[in-house]
């Protein structure tokens, strides 16, 4: 092991410190940190109202800091604190070995049980109470004691037996990071699109400037006379359904016997910020609708959809139907809200107020950036996401291990502001989708009841962007023929369950019609993929052999160029 140059570590900490300085804006930090102060301003105001109780708390806190002090050399004290068993940052077993990391490590649970115990039991209505959690979360998880180096006997055995070299490493690790605007999750060297990720044979047989249309080489003789056309989220690149080749639905469909397409939506920059949701079905889901009948000559076809997507398919049909246009044989969607009442912990995220920030903020065009996004999403999971990465990557010196579905979540893409504003108020704010006529697209007004051809919906019990419970509502709202399937898992696993690994395990034929507990408990526990089932489903759906195609496109849809297309290729700096 080379020996640490102390003057190196010190440049590289005053770097560091300049770059700090320089990239990293606290507007953010600010809103949040006010956000928290006000909360916690209310609920120290309102439990005045019953000081006793407030008082009981206090004591009872600093008599179990005091007796966790008194007992801390002791082998075990009586009312210590423990992490939970899905606890991950204190799993090593450095933590318990040594009694003063022991003691730091239980007096910071027992400081977090306090402060989440009061926001629970705080007399705040829940919208407030939400995001009092929230943010009382990221606080709590932000000075968790696994975080910095001087509190982490991992990192101090680390820097011990490595003489500082993986402070440098991390430091260097950083650095690189900071290029990047986004933490590593995984070792990105070892992907390449095209090759070992998104490498499904196939090529753009259609494009304009919100979307390329990949038509996917067939791996069968004979293939289902339905096409299937995936619609995936436009707020992330379609490769989450074409990861490396043992981890990809699109190719499981292809081996199933089916002709594939799927939308790649285009990364939206400054000038295409005006683009609305009706942009994105005029431009993106109409064309390839079409493009996909002309070149396989088909009168009905599969729609697949995930997320964003899945609604973005809703009202598709929807909008089609008002028109007297009936293209669908069946529709599938993955973890998709169409009534927006609970959306899960993105609640947080979502009132008057906020929205109207947004609105204010997007009201000259432009995008919502892709990366903001992403944090978003890695705030609900902040220990997972962004703190345990934290620690290996930057105090450890570690490089995190190749892993396809990070590599995917790294590769942010941006919502258009028109479309990204508009999708918050009238979806998430004022949940009007699911009204009928309460919003117009595309010169018509859209009644989710019209959609009539067989629904699929999958959804995830540990989701927590599309709550499975949510999601399920659709059941009742739409009119349709229902097959509702719950997977095992969060939402992005959820989904991914290929049907060669076989984990896991789904649940079906729940009663419908009696709300989504009852579902459960009358429903059937199936153990492995759900793929399979959903494999099935389709193909009793309707649709016979053909041979396959020779080759993909036609000659009105001529090769643009193989897949995955240059949209997908696009990064955010």
């Amino acid at each position: 092991m080379e020996k640490t140059d102390p003057q190196a570590l010190f440049e590289k900490f005053a770097e560091t410190g300049q770059r700090l300085l320089k990239d990293v804006s606290a507007t953010e930090i600010q809103e949040m940190a006010t956000q928290f102060g006000a909360s916690w301003n209310t609920i120290v105001m309102r439990s005045m109202e019953n000081p006793e109780d407030w008082l009981k708390t206090i004591t009872g806190f600093y008599q179990d800091q005091l007796n966790l002090w008194f007992n801390m050399f002791k082998p075990s004290s009586e009312g210590a604190a423990q992490p939970a068993h899905s606890d991950r940052r204190f799993a090593s077993p450095e933590w318990e070995e040594s009694p003063v990391h022991n003691y730091i490590k239980q007096s910071y649970l027992l400081t977090s049980r306090i402060l989440t115990g009061m926001v629970a039991d705080s007399p705040l209505d829940e919208a407030t109470k939400s995001r009092t959690e929230f943010y009382t979360r990221q606080f709590v998880d932000a000075l968790s004691p696994s975080n910095f180096a001087l509190t982490n006997p991992e990192v101090l055995k680390e820097t011990l037996e490595s003489k500082g070299q993986n402070l440098i490493q991390g430091l260097e690790q950083l650095m690189r990071d900071f290029d990047k605007g986004r933490i590593s999750m995984t070792d990105e060297s070892a992907f390449e699109l095209g090759k070992n990720i998104a490498a499904t044979p196939g090529s753009v047989v259609f494009q304009n400037e919100l979307i390329q249309l990949i038509h996917f080489k067939p791996m069968t003789e004979k293939v289902n006379d339905r096409p299937i056309l995936i619609i995936p989220p436009c707020i992330n690149k379609y490769y989450i359904l074409d990861l490396s080749e043992n981890n990809s639905y699109v190719r499981y469909c292809l081996e199933q016997g089916n002709n594939v397409f799927i939308i790649s939506w285009r990364n939206p920059d400054e000038t295409l910020g005006d683009k609305t949701w009706d942009d994105y079905l005029n431009a993106g889901t109409f064309p390839a609708i079409t493009a996909v009948k002309k070149i396989t000559g088909a009168k009905k076809i599969n729609g697949v959809a995930w997320c964003i997507g899945g609604t973005m398919l809703a009202t598709t049909i929807a909008v089609l139907a008002a028109k007297n246009k009936k293209p669908f044989a069946s529709a599938t969607f993955f973890t998709t809200l169409l009534d927006f009442s609970d959306p899960g912990e993105l609640r947080v995220f979502i009132d008057e107020s906020q929205v109207k920030q947004f609105e204010e903020k997007l009201k000259n065009g432009g995008v919502m950036p892709g990366k903001q996004l992403a944090t978003t999403f890695a705030m609900l999971r902040a220990n997972d996401l962004i703190w345990s990465y934290v620690v290996n990557n930057y105090l450890k010196g570690k490089t995190p291990p190749p892993f396809d579905i990070l590599y995917w979540n790294s590769d942010s893409t941006n919502m258009t502001a028109a479309m990204y504003t508009w999708y918050l108020r009238n979806m998430y704010l004022e949940n009007k989708l699911i009204v009928p006529g309460a919003i117009e697209l595309c010169g018509v007004p859209v009644d989710l009841g019209k959609i009539a051809c067989p629904v699929y919906c999958l959804s995830a019990i540990e989701d927590h962007i599309a709550p499975w419970k949510s999601t399920f509502i659709s059941t009742e709202v739409l009119k349709a023929p229902m097959e509702f399937v719950l997977g095992a898992s969060g939402h992005i696993a959820g989904v991914l369950n290929p049907a060669n690994k076989n984990k896991r395990n789904y649940w079906i034929n729940g009663e419908l019609g009696q709300g989504a507990d009852h579902w459960l408990e009358t429903a059937e526990s199936v153990p492995g993929s759900w793929w399979t089932h959903w494999d099935t489903w389709l193909k009793s759906q309707g649709g016979k052999e053909i041979p396959a195609p020779a080759q993909v496109g036609s000659a009105d849809y001529p090769e643009i160029e193989a897949s995955p297309g240059a949209y997908v290729l696009a990064r955010n700096n």
